[in-house]
């Protein structure tokens, strides 16, 4: 039997959000990027979403923020991608279904990515659990 594997599902990291799709946004994704629901971006000069690079100053604080974090996937690797769906304010989320930026050797990368998400109001849960009434 062949093995299948399942990718991720559009919105699996939220925890929560607030009233009214308050949390979301909508965006273009530059030409070249293939995201993935729950990845971590910034927007690059022109405001197009990008994945978050994690470059970091000689500090190590992050050079770049978070604009946001992904909703769905999104294949923008033909062209620029509008209409992409973000989540940008005011959040509980997964850190375990987060895509961060790669970890150099500093290992600062994921940190500032969190705190980043913080400045948003986005706050990254770890093992949160939800309930379901």
């Amino acid at each position: 039997m062949a093995t299948k594997t399942e990718g991720k599902h559009a919105g699996e990291f939220m925890v929560s959000e607030a009233n009214g799709f308050r949390s979301r946004a909508t965006a273009t994704v530059l030409s070249g990027q293939d995201l993935v629901a729950g990845e971590i971006v910034e927007r690059d000069g022109n405001a197009k979403l990008k994945a978050l690079s994690g470059l970091a100053d000689t500090a190590g604080d992050l050079i770049t923020q978070a604009a946001g974090i992904m909703w769905d996937n999104v294949d923008a690797t033909g062209g620029d991608v509008a209409g992409a769906v973000i989540i940008e304010r005011d959040a509980e989320v997964n850190e375990g279904e987060l895509t961060f930026p790669t970890e150099t050797s500093d290992g600062n990368e994921k940190a500032n990515a969190i705190a980043s998400l913080a400045a948003l109001g986005i706050i990254v849960r770890t093992n949160p659990t939800v309930t379901v009434s």
